[in-house]
């Protein structure tokens, strides 16, 4: 039963990865690398029970949380142009201060 999951996810994985790459907005391919993550986290889950290594858990746990960091920071990047604090651009004056 975890032998077929591990595939559905392998499966699941790929097709993730076609979105990855054939997304055409930005935040179509930033979805589809938070969903390929998941996927991810949730495979070493299952490889953990397959090889009766419980200890995967943590790392899928572990997994999950460096992912969500990640999708925050790319998400932040590309909105801001920083990973920083938010810097407001200069103002445009409308010519009225002559």
């Amino acid at each position: 039963m975890f032998a077929a999951a591990a595939i559905a996810l392998i499966i699941a994985m790929v097709l993730a990865m076609a979105r990855l790459y054939a997304g055409p907005t930005l935040y179509d391919r930033v979805l589809a690398a938070n969903s390929f993550g998941t996927k991810t986290v949730l495979l070493i889950g299952v490889m953990g029970f397959l090889t009766e290594r419980p200890d995967f858990l943590d790392i899928s746990l572990l997994y999950a949380l460096l992912n969500f960091i990640g999708t925050i920071a790319v998400l932040k990047f590309f909105r801001y142009r920083t990973l920083g604090d938010h810097i407001e651009p200069p103002s445009v004056s409308s010519g009225d201060d002559q």
